[in-house]
């Protein structure tokens, strides 16, 4: 019955309609964080809503040639 219990509310965490997952975030220059970004960064959009958010840096990083 405790593993319904998790299918149902993984389910139900993934099937939000702005969730992208941790893995578009990452891609896209992001962090997966829990309840706040940290100073610096933005909300960007959510991991999984509305707990887990994607974070970016305010700034660009500049890359070395």
């Amino acid at each position: 019955m405790g593993i319904l219990w998790f299918i149902l509310i993984f389910i139900s965490l993934t099937g939000h309609g702005k969730t992208h997952g941790p893995d578009s975030c990452n891609h896209e220059g992001g962090l997966c964080r829990v309840g706040n970004c940290i100073p610096g960064e933005y909300l960007a959009r959510y991991c999984f809503e509305p707990i887990i958010l994607c974070c970016k840096s305010l700034s660009p990083t500049a890359e070395k040639s």
